[in-house]
């Protein structure tokens, strides 16, 4: 299954429903991401598709989306980042080249790199904050291939953007593998 605007949609959709659930009380909780509490990553899932959204639609984006902090309502900032995404793909950024931090990439990649984003992201949020994974077979099934062709050996390891690669049954639901993919046990212990 093909990375598309189709899936980032639905994926979007889909995150923005699990930021809009997020209580308060669950900004400090920890996630599955060593790298971030709930509030971090809320923080990095706007930031991050603030500037996706941009580079995608073809305007500038200056702020540092490492840095960014989210507003009082990041579900809705995540939800208008993510439009302004969908309907840049959907009208043409998929085929052409975009321009990311220092480089530019296929657009289609960076489509792929979305999906991995924010299905896995969306993913320890979810288990984070004790919310059932939303995403259908074929959503983390691209986000899967499209982690599949891009994630190389150089990225594992401590401290290193991704984790070592946990395994789990090849019939396992694709969100599981994916998320084990990127380093992560899909089964957590509560």
């Amino acid at each position: 299954m093909p990375a598309d605007a189709a899936n980032l949609a639905a994926v979007i959709d889909k995150t923005t429903t699990l930021l809009e659930r997020v209580r308060p009380e669950q900004r400090a909780l920890p996630t599955p991401c060593p790298d971030y509490d709930v509030a971090a990553l809320t923080d990095h899932l706007v930031g991050w598709l603030r500037m996706f959204s941009a580079r995608a639609a073809g305007t500038d984006y200056h702020d540092d989306p490492s840095a960014y902090q989210c507003g009082a309502h990041p579900a809705a900032e995540f939800a208008a980042a993510g439009a302004q995404a969908v309907t840049a793909f959907r009208s043409g950024a998929v085929d052409r080249p975009l321009r990311m931090t220092s480089s530019e990439l296929p657009g289609s990649m960076v489509l792929g790199m979305m999906l991995i984003e924010y299905v896995g992201h969306g993913w320890d949020l979810a288990v984070a904050t004790g919310q059932p994974q939303p995403y259908s077979e074929p959503e983390a099934l691209a986000a899967l291939e499209a982690a599949r062709g891009m994630l190389m050996p150089a990225y594992r390891g401590p401290g290193k953007t991704f984790g070592y690669e946990v395994q789990v049954n090849a019939d396992a639901a694709a969100v599981d593998r994916l998320v084990a993919f990127i380093g992560r046990n899909p089964h957590p212990a509560r």
